[in-house]
């Protein structure tokens, strides 16, 4: 298999996104449920099931979604970062998570997609915002460009092969940059 160049967001866009409020309720929930997983490395269909049930006390007593993949069954445990418990928070009191005893009112996969292009349409993206993208976001802008180990991003992404993470992250220039910054210095 010859590996692809996988989209994700810069942090810019990312921060964009963060930035913009929408007076359109369903335009406002598909953004911030794209952005929670952009913060939490879920899939479309992990965070569609999610349940206040699969939040749970970490080894640190810190608060994490701790879960089985759909895809792989493989257990992925996430620490929670402020950016997706704020999301958690808003949608708490929510009356269709209440109903369907779910974290977050996810709309099914095509339509998320489809409310994901006018979202990235309307701010000026360029890039084709799908969920998928918020995937790839976490594991290279969120994660892997901020120093955090590929190991750990595997086993957060719930892959059950370092070579999966490989394929689905890269490294960002800047990444390289700072990291031959280091060396240079000693």
């Amino acid at each position: 298999m010859k590996p692809t160049n996988r989209g994700y967001l810069t942090t810019t866009e990312l921060q964009t996104l963060q930035e913009k409020t929408f007076s359109i309720p369903r335009l406002q929930r598909v953004l911030d449920i794209f952005i929670f997983c952009c913060y939490t490395g879920l899939s479309w269909s992990d965070a569609e099931k999610l349940k206040p049930s699969d939040i749970k006390i970490g080894i640190d007593g810190e608060k994490w979604i701790i879960i089985y993949r759909k895809k792989t069954d493989s257990r992925s445990p996430i620490p929670i970062l402020p950016q997706a418990m704020a999301i958690i928070e808003k949608y708490k009191n929510n009356h269709e998570c209440l109903v369907k005893n779910r974290l977050l009112p996810v709309n099914s996969n095509q339509r998320m997609n489809g409310y994901l292009k006018e979202i990235s349409d309307i701010c000026g993206i360029e890039k084709s915002l799908t969920m998928h993208l918020a995937r790839h976001t976490f594991a290279t802008t969120v994660t892997l460009a901020n120093g955090v180990p590929i190991e750990t991003v595997s086993k957060m992404l719930g892959h059950t092969s370092i070579k999966t993470t490989q394929i689905y992250s890269k490294v960002v220039e800047t990444k390289i940059s700072e990291d031959m910054k280091v060396l240079k210095s000693k």
